[in-house]
């Protein structure tokens, strides 16, 4: 994404002179946070006030707290450059981000606040961001652009809907789905759009060779097929039917990242952890597909966590890095700590799939996958936290 140029100064922090930077630094501090709080909470070892139980919390906070701060930093990020108009900044996103954060501590203090409290300070953050994101996209009138503001309105229903369902049947196992069918449709739509165009710039650059295949209708029809298919998994999770679906969209999946030429991208760090990010989505289709199939041999929480913490963890991080270091004047290049970030997400995915497919190991795996996503987003905290604070390189 190019920088949209302003047609008048911003004086105030550079913290908050555009969307990426509260939002990615918060989202990665959160996101670290809430995976060491979940643990001693998940062994037992700790309480906390909150009306969800602790596994609901965990799916929450992964759900409808950290990645909505991702995804609201990244909007807000390409939607000027979509639209032409200036990047929401100042004290309208101080606005949003203070929204988010209520919206957390609401969320761990729901049991002496209330169940209702919790949710409606709670779900206030995802409405404004999609009130915010609509009105720039409307105002632009961008209209082949709607389609993110319709996926965040989905997070916003599903959050809803989270709350109603943890407050009156005590588990919001279709809310779940929600969150994560949306948050899978998001990434590869947005995913379909930028890692074939990033790949084909810097390989353009390089020996002459394969090149992603534009986008064309094989694209529409495997994101056509995944839509088809997430829908049915959120409502008939347990359906032969659905399997099938869930099938044919992994397949589909596979062989669309299969034409981007990924191959080609390993020299580079920043390019290739994008391709390794989607690749959860179709492994994540069909180990969705498995587990209705053939129960005994994958469990759905492996093939629930290979979209959860592989696609969308390593491609949250993957975008975090990249936009900022472009939107900080920053070189495009990963450098030993993108490395390392990249490193610590891959091993949190891997480690937390195979936490749920060898349960002998169960314990020891989840432990190794939680230290390796603090790790990553920790990482991203400490070392592009800085970059984050401070203007762009060359800025006056």
């Amino acid at each position: 994404m190019t920088v949209v140029p302003r047609l008048r100064p911003y004086q105030g922090p550079a913290l908050f002179s555009y969307g990426f930077r509260p939002f990615f630094l918060a989202g990665a501090i959160w996101a670290a946070l809430a995976i060491l709080l979940w643990l001693p909470l998940f062994f037992g070892r700790m309480q906390i006030p909150m009306a969800f139980s602790p596994v609901d919390w965990h799916a929450h906070e992964m759900l409808y707290g950290y990645l909505p701060a991702i995804i609201t930093g990244f909007l807000l990020t390409a939607i000027p450059n979509w639209t032409g108009r200036l990047p929401l900044n100042g004290n309208r996103l101080i606005v949003l981000a203070l929204a988010w954060l209520a919206g957390r501590l609401a969320v761990l203090v729901s049991a002496p606040i209330g169940p209702v409290a919790a949710g409606v300070i709670d779900c206030l953050f995802l409405l404004l961001v999609a009130a915010a994101t609509a009105r720039e996209v409307i105002a632009g009138r961008n209209w082949k652009n709607l389609p993110p503001v319709g996926l965040v309105l989905a997070f916003f229903a599903g959050n809803v809907l989270f709350h109603v369902e943890a407050w009156q049947t005590g588990s919001a196992d279709y809310a779940r789905r929600i969150g994560i069918a949306a948050a899978i449709a998001l990434v590869a739509l947005i995913g379909g759009r930028v890692i074939p165009s990033f790949t084909r710039n810097w390989l353009a650059r390089q020996a002459p060779g394969r090149l992603p295949v534009p986008f064309g209708g094989f694209d529409k029809a495997a994101l056509a097929a995944s839509g088809v298919a997430l829908v049915a998994w959120v409502a008939l999770p347990d359906f032969a039917v659905t399997a099938a679906l869930l099938l044919v969209a992994g397949v589909l999946h596979a062989i669309r990242l299969a034409r981007w030429a990924g191959e080609r991208a390993l020299r580079n760090a920043l390019l290739l952890i994008l391709h390794v990010a989607y690749a959860f989505i179709p492994l994540g289709f069909l180990l969705t597909a498995a587990s209705i199939l053939a129960p005994q041999a994958v469990t759905v929480s492996a093939a629930v966590h290979a979209w959860t913490a592989g696609a969308i963890g390593v491609m949250t991080l993957a975008m975090m890095t990249r936009v900022s270091l472009g939107h900080t004047g920053r070189d495009l290049a990963a450098g030993w700590l993108g490395c390392a970030i990249y490193a610590a997400v891959i091993v949190a995915a891997v480690a937390r799939i195979g936490a749920s497919l060898d349960m002998d190991a169960y314990a020891t795996l989840l432990l190794v996958a939680g230290v390796a996503w603090i790790a990553a987003f920790g990482l991203f905290a400490i070392g592009y936290g800085p970059m984050l604070m401070r203007p762009r390189v060359g800025a006056r």
